[in-house]
């Protein structure tokens, strides 16, 4: 986020800027951790599996207990229940803030058993009926999803409150524990990839992933604690205030359902089009979801809690601010992220598989990888853009959003996989259906950004579009030293030995950040000057914002 203007403000400005920049970057840092190990799980599988059909099994159980955390205790309820609990917090009455934390807790506990109850009985038809093509997919394929959907259910309930504490540690602007959650999530899973792969087959993954949520809701109790968190034992169904809740919540659940939908549409279209088809999606989907995560994500959970802050007070000014400084924040992170993953991807991918794909699979993963990649702009953006809408306390508005991006990304999956036309499509069309995903997305926040604009009566749009002007010009620049670096491996023959590629990639990502960091000074951006600047600072302000951090 960009402090430029920094030395106009009040002090109290000042140091929430700064707390803003240094907390997104402590998240992107601790992200980076967990995304580090989860690239160790997935070098592992990818010896184990490669692109085969039992990572399909994997991929396929796990999307309907990811769903339905998604849809009860994660992005939905977070954003219908955070500016309510601040609301408490800010008025000092954290007693019914934690009478109300208890309510959704209880209830969403309450929910999330009686519908894995349900998937769990439901599976065996569930499966094949949605997921997998029973007519490309083997039998023992099947039965194999259906076994460890259920295990994963276990998973789910425990999601289901964890996301909560994440909740009420965000409210309190405690960002540490929660982003240490993922890291105990992606342990649990790479002690499961480790030590239970062998004995247990692709069943030890989903035993792992089980452990990791264990770990993500533990590692967070201490934080609770410390804020003085109480628990009354209490459904609380006459609470308006729950109520409140959940009725702000049901457009979230929606807008959800529909992207999950899509992603459910988008595994059931790659089972038709042959073995592989779901793991090199969801292979280019992870890879993606590495900058993606320590971007917008990072801004997005950051900058949340000061925006339903100021919308508390009423201060469209500061919203502004804000926003178009945690939007500025993204385009310089994630433009130049986007254009180097395309061009390292293919050295990356044969660094992370180690010989377990033959070319075919590295190609199809990689053009997977490009097209998801595409859309990373516009995914890191809709962290930000969504949340400045929920911060308001509307959460109808990217409901409609999202709509129109799910049937845009409905109509390109159908059309441009070639299943509607052809009773055979090649498994390489597996790359449209994550473009088909990069436009819908596209759309959904072209949409959320010209509304917002209109009812906040401006974004800043001219110094956002004046910093992404600036940084498509550096990430340019740095993209041409990329593949210098690259020519010259190839024309010295230091290429295919993991040494070379390691050294390959090394120089590239090394060469590629100081390039673009000069480019940016060079062009004038404050934006990565300041940031820059705050980092080098040591005074006493920002040894507080740190501990508020």
């Amino acid at each position: 986020m960009s402090t430029a203007d920094n030395t106009q403000l009040s002090p109290e400005k000042q140091k929430r800027n700064v707390t803003i920049v240094r907390s997104t970057l402590m998240l992107m840092v601790l992200f980076g951790i967990a995304k580090a190990i989860s690239l160790g799980q997935t070098v592992i599988i990818a010896q184990f599996f490669g692109l085969d059909s039992r990572w399909d099994a994997y991929v396929t159980a796990n999307r309907i207990p990811e769903l339905i955390v998604i849809l009860i205790s994660g992005g939905a309820l977070g954003h219908a229940f955070i500016p309510i609990f601040s609301s408490y917090l800010a008025r000092g009455d954290k007693v019914d803030g934690y009478r109300l934390a208890s309510h959704v807790v209880n209830v969403v506990f309450t929910v999330a058993i009686a519908i894995s109850a349900v998937v769990f009985l439901l599976t065996p038809w569930l499966v094949p009926t949605f997921l997998l093509d029973s007519n490309v997919v083997a039998p023992e394929t099947i039965q194999q999803t259906v076994a460890m959907m259920r295990l994963l259910l276990i998973g789910t309930i425990i999601f289901a409150v964890s996301g909560i504490f994440s909740g009420i540690l965000h409210s309190h602007n405690n960002f540490l524990l929660p982003a240490l959650a993922p890291i105990m999530y992606d342990l649990g899973i790479l002690f499961g990839v480790v030590f239970l792969l062998r004995p247990f087959g692709i069943y030890g993954v989903a035993i792992g992933t089980v452990i990791g949520a264990l770990g993500h809701l533990l590692i967070q109790v201490p934080g609770l604690i410390k804020n003085g968190a109480k628990w009354f034992p209490e459904l609380g169904l006459s609470d308006p205030q729950l109520w409140r809740v959940i009725r702000l919540m049901l457009p979230r659940v929606a807008g959800l359902f529909v992207f999950q939908f899509n992603f459910i549409v988008m595994t059931r279209i790659a089972s038709s089009l042959g073995e592989g088809g779901i793991s090199a999606l969801d292979w280019g989907w992870r890879l993606m979801q590495i900058p993606q995560t320590l971007i917008g994500t990072a801004m997005g959970i950051v900058i949340f809690p000061t925006l339903a802050a100021l919308s508390e007070v009423e201060d469209i000014t500061g919203k502004r601010n804000a926003m178009s400084g945690a939007l500025k924040f993204i385009m310089v992170a994630s433009i130049p992220s986007a254009i180097g993953l395309i061009l390292v991807g293919q050295p990356l991918l044969s660094l992370l598989e180690r010989g377990a794909f033959d070319a075919s699979a590295t190609q199809l993963v990689y053009t997977t990888l490009s097209a998801f990649t595409i859309g990373l702009i516009v995914h890191s953006m809709l962290e930000v853009v969504a949340r400045s809408f929920y911060a308001d306390k509307d959460t109808l508005t990217p409901l409609w959003a999202a709509l129109g991006g799910a049937i845009i990304n409905l109509v390109l999956s159908l059309w441009l996989s070639g299943i509607l036309f052809n009773e055979t499509p090649p498994i390489e069309n597996v790359m449209w259906l994550a473009f088909a995903n990069s436009m819908g997305v596209a759309f959904e926040v072209a949409v959320l950004v010209v509304l917002l604009r209109k009812r906040w009566r401006g974004i800043n749009e001219n110094s956002v579009i004046v910093t992404t002007v600036k940084t498509l010009i550096a990430s340019v620049i740095m993209g041409a030293a990329v593949l210098t670096i690259e020519q010259i491996f190839v024309a010295l023959g230091l290429e295919g030995r993991l040494v070379f590629t390691i050294t390959q990639l090394a120089i590239q990502v090394i060469v590629g950040g100081v390039t673009f960091l000069i480019a940016t000074i060079m062009l004038g951006m404050k934006e990565v000057t300041d940031i820059i600047r705050i980092l080098l600072r040591r005074n006493n302000a920002d040894l507080e914002s740190i501990q508020t951090a």
